[in-house]
């Protein structure tokens, strides 16, 4: 078995992948997959820390537009990813491997406050640590939390978990002539205003020498197969 490129990666997962076929809420088998996903990844000797959406529930984009105020919709949808990380905690464990969920808001009855020196702690005894509440503060994606809590923790790579295998000219499932790209620079990938990031996440990652890895997480293994160099991807680095 090819060893592992990286030794430490955030994975950004999609709430609405989540919803599994349903337009709505968690699905668990779905969830069971991916939680099995991401124990077969940490076995490769690999620290697996983990990002996830809220999209499944609520997103404040559209909770906003509904008459609740930007900020305050951004807010519901950073505690929604903290219901997706519980589950997805729960998920773990179930198959018999430790998680542990940190949150960017204080909530000691629910999980513990992410700190750099928790999620270091954690992942050295082997956890899968699931980072939920965003970054915090409004106005900003759980993409960019992602890159964030990567540089944080001196994670190698960002491994952006979508429903398509790579950063594609334009939506492949609308123009069957959209160009894949096997690589980018994150100056190229904000340029072309590629939608499978926001712009944000790649300036970040751009600033703090991240590597993000576009793959899709429709085929189960699919992230260990990224993690030992045989996934197919686009890698925006450089």
């Amino acid at each position: 078995m090819a060893e592992p490129v990286y030794r430490r990666v955030v994975v950004k997962l999609s709430g609405e992948y989540f919803a599994g076929t349903h337009s709505f809420g968690m699905d668990q088998p779905t969830i069971d997959r991916i939680a099995g996903d991401l124990i077969a990844a940490k076995q490769l000797g690999v620290e697996v820390a983990v990002v996830v959406g809220g999209g499944n529930m609520v997103r404040g984009v559209e909770v906003s537009s509904r008459g609740v105020s930007r900020p305050t919709g951004d807010t519901m949808g950073m505690l929604a990813t903290v219901m997706n990380c519980l589950a997805l905690e729960a998920a773990i464990e179930r198959r018999g491997a430790p998680a542990r969920t940190l949150s960017a808001f204080v909530m000691p009855q629910i999980c513990e406050l992410f700190t750099r020196g928790a999620a270091h702690k954690y992942l050295a005894e082997g956890r899968i640590v699931l980072l939920g509440g965003g970054t915090g503060n409004p106005f900003f994606t759980t993409d960019t939390t992602a890159v964030l809590r990567a540089a944080e923790i001196g994670a190698q790579a960002v491994l952006k978990a979508t429903n398509v295998d790579g950063v594609y000219s334009a939506d492949p499932k609308k123009d069957p002539s959209a160009k894949r790209f096997d690589r980018l620079t994150h100056s190229q990938a904000i340029e072309g205003g590629y939608k499978v990031m926001d712009a944000t996440a790649f300036a970040l990652a751009r600033e703090t020498s991240l590597p993000i890895i576009v793959f899709s997480i429709a085929e189960p293994g699919s992230i260990g197969a990224i993690l030992r160099g045989t996934g197919h991807g686009t890698i925006v680095a450089g």
